[in-house]
């Protein structure tokens, strides 16, 4: 299996692709990543196209287990972010 690319070399690759400098690259994730947070808080998703989507939901409070005593314990309710693929990237995976 092959290691994962960390930032620096996914920067890296965008540039030489792209031909443009690093440092342009660079600052494209971090604006791209401010927006996707100001995008999900605001409007409650943000959609990258062909890749997917940030979406922002509730989830309720409920009722659990405790796994080591088997003791019932409340959950509280709180808000979760979820990364949704297209279907266009999940079919190129799963081809």
């Amino acid at each position: 299996m092959a290691k994962t690319m960390t930032k620096s070399k996914i920067v890296a690759h965008m540039a030489d692709k792209c031909d443009i400098s690093k440092v342009t690259t660079n600052a494209f994730f971090e604006e791209l990543f401010k927006l996707a947070v100001r995008e999900t808080k605001g409007a409650g998703k943000f959609v990258i196209p062909g890749l997917g989507r940030a979406v922002k939901r509730h989830s309720k409070a409920r009722m659990g287990r405790n796994p080591q005593t088997g003791e019932a314990i409340k959950i509280k309710a709180k808000t979760v972010v979820r990364l949704r693929p297209s279907k266009q990237f999940k079919e190129a995976i799963l081809r």
